[in-house]
């Protein structure tokens, strides 16, 4: 590699809040309602994702999607337990990619969503099982 001087440019992907919020919401049919003073984000009236704070959204995963998220995105992603349940992975938004964030969401929505919509979603996009 060629040194020219130059300090090299590093770009570091940031999500911000917003954009968080609007890939949430760009699922269909899915819906922002407060929980506990955050902001949820909901299909059916069940909880998908949660913004924890500004830095900080947590995706509501079943257990080996969050323990896969956690380990293929070190440092990027975090268990997050409830108790004694792992319940969702926690994604820092400053260091997410967006493509990253809009997969575990889609999984999250899939997850919560009535298997109508989701098989909707499949048939509009052109998705094939075969």
């Amino acid at each position: 590699m060629r040194e020219s001087g130059r300090a090299a440019i590093v770009r570091i992907a940031v999500v911000t809040v917003d954009e968080a919020r609007r890939i949430a919401l760009g699922l269909p049919e899915s819906t922002e309602q407060d929980h506990h003073g955050r902001p949820s984000f909901r299909i059916a009236g069940k909880i998908f994702a949660t913004l924890w704070d500004k830095e900080h959204m947590n995706v509501m995963l079943d257990e080996p999607g969050i323990l896969t998220a956690v380990q293929r995105n070190p440092g990027l992603c975090e268990e997050v337990w409830w108790g004694k349940r792992l319940s969702a992975v926690r994604v820092e938004l400053p260091t997410a990619n967006r493509e990253l964030l809009a997969e575990l969401l889609t999984d999250a929505w899939e997850g919560k969503a009535p298997a109508s919509l989701v098989n909707d979603r499949i048939v509009q996009q052109g998705d094939s099982w075969s």
